[in-house]
């Protein structure tokens, strides 16, 4: 990824976009965008990151000392907060513009956005880019209705009854018909899940048995989420064993997958990821890549290029049933880019790799954590491909750290990550 002659990128770290959930729902956008200095493994010399959070010092030295990228040929361009808009009329109203538009200047300049929104997409026309991995903008707002709609929980169930994945039972409806649809469900299922059609990350979400739901009558209490008359989607709540997901990418030349593996999952809201996928549901893997071709085909169809997601629920008895795509740049996405990255000078061929959050027993400064990781063992090793990775700055609490382990196969992250827990004090989630 360091090649000189590589083009540059504007990486554009978006995470506040209408491209999963509504610009109103900004406690959890904020929330999300603190996840924006990771984008910084991604940097090549010649790019520059647009973040809408500050990145400390520490963390980009560390992030030049195991990318061989340095500081001074990476530029980032801190944005000041500017309330529940888009990253680009932020930079705007920061009277930006015209530094990022200097670091676009040179030849063959493409913006890497985390959300490819309308808001993104005009941002890029500004500049005069293109969007990766387009040849055009024009290529890329024709792709944005199919991008917007399979980021929808309702456009991902129609799409995925035509490319005949395997579903749970479910009904899309309007707000006012969700107490009836819960009803209709219960009648022949223990448990459902209310979901929000514009929701990430599980925000939203209700899970009701037949006794939570009340009466016939009854009124939901349900998040804001979508306004009075939004779409929502019931579904039966299945006997979950494992939340998997594949990543896979539309290139111009086809489909193809770029890893599979087991999230890590708190009452419908994700916290981490593991990857491959784990014995117990490794079987499923060959359906997934079934269902995600044939999505990355439909998808194609419809102009798109660039990676995508596809979420699914595997039951205790070993039945996998597809969830949700994901038209975009995930949680996942980076950490595997950077994981692929670190591990190329040592030859390891795909490595096991687990990216995920522990919380200290006291806070502790960004060289602290390091130096203990060090002082420990396993802080990652460049010339064995292995280890733990503070792939986020500092937490602002000093004590809520994302980690990645790194290493040959799934026990040794285990071990790996044990040690870490040790290392750092983790005191729970």
């Amino acid at each position: 990824m360091n090649e000189p002659d590589a083009a540059p990128w504007v990486v554009f770290a978006n995470f506040l976009s209408d491209l999963a959930v509504d610009l109103d729902e900004g406690q959890a956008l904020a929330q999300w965008a603190l996840q924006a200095p990771r984008k910084a493994w991604l940097l090549r010399a010649g790019d520059v990151l647009v973040s809408p959070v500050p990145l400390s010092g520490e963390f980009r030295r560390y992030v030049s000392g195991l990318t061989g990228v340095p500081i001074e040929r990476a530029a980032v361009i801190e944005v000041p907060p500017a309330g529940s808009v888009p990253l680009a009329e932020a930079v705007r109203r920061a009277g930006l513009l015209g530094e990022v538009r200097a670091h676009a200047g040179r030849p063959g300049t493409a913006l890497l956005p985390t959300a490819m929104d309308a808001s993104a997409l005009a941002f890029a026309r500004d500049l005069g880019i293109t969007v990766h991995p387009y040849a055009s903008v024009e290529e890329a707002v024709a792709a944005l209705p199919t991008t917007m709609l399979l980021n929808t929980k309702a456009g991902f169930r129609h799409a995925a009854a035509q490319v005949g994945m395997r579903l749970p039972e479910g009904r899309v409806c309007r707000r006012p018909e969700v107490a009836q649809a819960v009803a209709r469900l219960l009648r022949q299922h223990e448990r459902v899940v209310v979901k929000p059609d514009r929701s990430a990350g599980g925000h939203g979400l209700r899970f009701l048995s037949r006794k939570e739901a009340g009466g016939p009558g009854a009124e939901l209490a349900l998040e804001s989420v979508g306004g009075p008359d939004g779409l929502w989607v019931v579904e039966e709540c299945l006997p979950v064993a494992e939340s998997v997901s594949i990543q896979m990418e539309n290139t111009a030349s086809g489909t193809r997958v770029l890893f599979s593996g087991a999230m890590r999952v708190e009452r419908g809201s994700f916290t981490g990821y593991a990857s491959p996928l784990p014995p117990s549901c490794a079987h499923v893997a060959g359906e997934l890549e079934e269902w995600g071709t044939g999505l990355g085909r439909h998808l194609a169809g419809h102009g798109y290029l660039g990676p995508f997601g596809l979420d699914a629920l595997v039951t205790a008895d070993g039945v996998a049933y597809a969830s949700e795509s994901n038209v975009r740049r995930t949680a996942t996405t980076t950490p595997h880019a950077m994981v692929t990255r670190l591990t190329a000078a040592s030859g390891s061929p795909r490595p096991a790799w687990a990216a995920s959050k522990g919380r200290t027993a006291r806070p502790l400064g960004f060289e602290e954590a390091v130096g203990r990781l060090r002082a420990h063992g396993v802080a990652f090793d460049p010339a064995r491909g292995e280890g733990v990775v503070l792939y986020g700055d500092a937490p602002a609490d000093g004590r809520s750290w994302r980690y990645a382990v790194i290493a040959a196969d799934r026990g040794e992250v285990g071990e790996q990550e044990a040690v870490l827990a040790r290392a750092l004090g983790f005191d729970g989630p």
